[in-house]
């Protein structure tokens, strides 16, 4: 009995890690993105902010990604493409707005001083939920059709679980390098002393790279999404395009073609979602509520 089980659960975990190894460039995404959410908050709250966005992360994957993906995908899986290329033109969408506000776009913001953090939160979660939508549904479809209900779950659910924890740990040690830095600049050693003070003075630069990196994935997997998603709906094309693009420099090898596809997906995502912007500040100014804000 103890021998059937372990196998068994060797079974769950071994699927759990093939299918996760398919998943490993959204959650490098999902790990840069995320920091950005925590920028601007005092350092009491910057864990207790991100053990929020973790433990709503796991009700993105345990409480609506897992159940209504299993569901879908056993009596409804046309639907499936469709909530994804929802997903891809959000995050193009909000790829695209903070590529504007780099040059000097803003919109209808909160505060620059202290931010709100119910705000951040939720915004962190919604955008989690779309990139952990991803996650799960790469590593459902590289599980074996004939693992069964309960062997699916349980493999989703070591993934769910396994995901976040690597996720949201690396985001905590992000935001706590300064910290550690600081603590370094106490020590009675030099050396050490000196370290500490290039980690603060170097995370700044950090921060602001992975803020650049966070936007650029948000296009990447956005524009991806679309791409793929608008290939198994109504339009061919643009999948058709980046295929012959990638094409041309197969020769170069699977790193140089990964490159010129990320690449690629990013200007269609930027594209993409500054023509999702245009729309909604467009809807916006014709709304009447819209336009008495403006006015007054």
């Amino acid at each position: 009995m103890s021998v059937g089980l372990l196998a068994v659960v060797d079974d769950i975990l071994s699927a759990a890690l093939k299918a996760s190894a398919k998943t490993a460039g959204v959650v490098i995404d999902d790990a840069a993105v995320t920091p950005q959410y925590v920028q601007g908050i005092t350092p009491a709250r910057e864990l207790p902010v991100v053990w929020k966005i973790a433990l709503g992360s796991l009700v993105n994957k345990f409480v609506i990604i897992i159940p209504i993906a299993l569901l879908l995908t056993a009596f409804a899986p046309w639907v499936l493409p469709y909530l994804l290329l929802i997903g891809g033109g959000f995050l193009c969408y909000e790829g695209a707005e903070k590529v504007l506000e780099w040059f000097g776009a803003h919109h209808e913001s909160e505060d620059d001083g202290a931010r709100d953090e119910r705000k951040l939160v939720f915004g962190a979660i919604r955008t989690d939920l779309i990139l952990s939508t991803e996650i799960m549904l790469i590593a459902l479809s590289n599980l074996d059709p004939d693992f069964g209900l309960g062997m699916t779950l349980a493999a989703l659910s070591v993934i769910g679980l396994g995901m976040t924890a690597l996720v949201y740990g690396v985001v905590a040690l992000l935001v706590k390098i300064d910290d550690i830095g600081l603590r370094f600049m106490k020590s009675p050693s030099r050396r050490v002393r000196r370290t500490g003070a290039r980690v603060v003075a170097s995370m700044p630069t950090v921060f602001r790279v992975i803020s650049v990196v966070g936007t650029v994935a948000m296009l990447w997997v956005g524009g991806h999404l679309v791409i793929a998603n608008l290939a198994e709906t109504v339009w061919h094309g643009p999948y058709d395009l980046l295929h012959a693009i990638t094409h041309l420099v197969e020769a170069a090898g699977p790193v140089v073609v990964w490159v010129v596809d990320t690449a690629v997906s990013a200007v269609f995502g930027l594209v993409a979602g500054l023509l999702i912007v245009g729309a909604v500040m467009g809807v916006k100014r014709l709304l009447p509520s819209s336009r008495a804000a403006n006015t007054s």
